[in-house]
């Protein structure tokens, strides 16, 4: 089965098995496994956490968050 027919063949499928197809087929061209993700997000927290202690960010509340955003939108 070529491409075009394969892919005409998916997108008669379903919404729910369309998506789950294109997710299978976009995590097939991540080799990252799942615990190297995990790993990833864990470096990515300890760096941004010593970026909070040591002064080189500063923080906002949800609140403030919150009406930025509100405020965006209008």
């Amino acid at each position: 089965m070529d491409l075009q027919r394969l892919e005409l063949e998916a997108l008669r499928l379903p919404t729910a098995d369309r998506a789950a197809l294109a997710q299978s087929l976009l995590a097939s061209l991540d080799p990252a496994d799942e615990g190297d993700v995990a790993a990833r997000w864990l470096n990515e927290a300890e760096r941004r956490a010593a970026e909070i202690d040591s002064g080189i960010v500063e923080t906002i509340t949800a609140e403030v968050v919150s009406a930025r955003a509100r405020a965006l939108l209008r």
